[in-house]
């Protein structure tokens, strides 16, 4: 049985319930990451005994998946999307802006489908939109291929802002600091494609990097479905 098929306990004397529980598991991993949510550490926060908490959840990773589903609500798409393309690139920005505003989010992007209501109402929204215009395993390879594009550019736009905190370099700074060494190297002739790359090559920031990447993705999916 799963936590989202298993009942909640009856009420007792403080209430308790799992969105209260979830909203507070939440809370602390925005402040603090995955690593500052525990279910004893939830208790606190909710000022019960943590043996409350398992009449609701039995596991940490159960309230992950109650967590990651808490998030979906935000990814839902807020009205119908016109066309396929737009459902996909809505929930790839939508996913992008939720793990923006929740970190932790993209630490568990990826693996195996979430089964939460609001997540498989995203899955729902998204096969929808493509419903009919090729064969199913045509549509769900393209599901696939939007979502991994966006997982690893996700992760990676993460890695990158938790590196500049954990350094306390931005990457101007960090790209100040490793000029030095990058110069020596390419002045050794040994990497002239990457020398032509860092010398001619445009800067773009996150948010364009990942929306012209998708546009790209699109492209190739259309001319599958096509």
């Amino acid at each position: 049985m799963t936590v989202w098929d298993r009942p909640e306990p009856p009420t007792r004397p403080v209430p308790l319930d799992r969105e209260r529980i979830v909203a507070a598991a939440v809370a602390l991993a925005d402040e603090g990451g995955l690593e500052a949510v525990s279910l004893r550490k939830v208790a606190a926060r909710l000022d019960v005994g943590p043996m409350r908490l398992y009449g609701y959840i039995s596991t940490k990773e159960e309230l992950f998946d109650l967590m990651v589903d808490e998030v979906h609500a935000e990814i839902l798409p807020e009205e119908e999307p016109g066309d396929w393309r737009e459902a996909l690139r809505v929930r790839a920005h939508r996913t992008r802006q939720a793990t923006r505003r929740h970190e932790w989010l993209a630490d568990l992007l990826g693996g195996r489908p979430t089964l939460g209501p609001n997540a498989l109402a995203v899955t729902e929204a998204t096969l929808a939109a493509l419903d009919g215009l090729a064969d199913l395993d045509t549509v769900m390879r393209a599901v696939e291929t939007v979502s991994a594009y966006s997982t690893g550019a996700i992760r990676r736009e993460i890695a990158n802002l938790r590196a500049e905190r954990a350094t306390g370099l931005s990457k101007r700074d960090w790209q100040r600091a490793s000029g030095p060494h990058v110069r020596r190297m390419l002045a050794t002739g040994r990497f002239p494609a990457l020398a032509k790359a860092v010398h001619d090559g445009a800067e773009v920031d996150a948010e364009e990097s990942f929306a012209t990447g998708l546009d790209w993705v699109l492209d190739a999916v259309a001319a599958k479905l096509t």
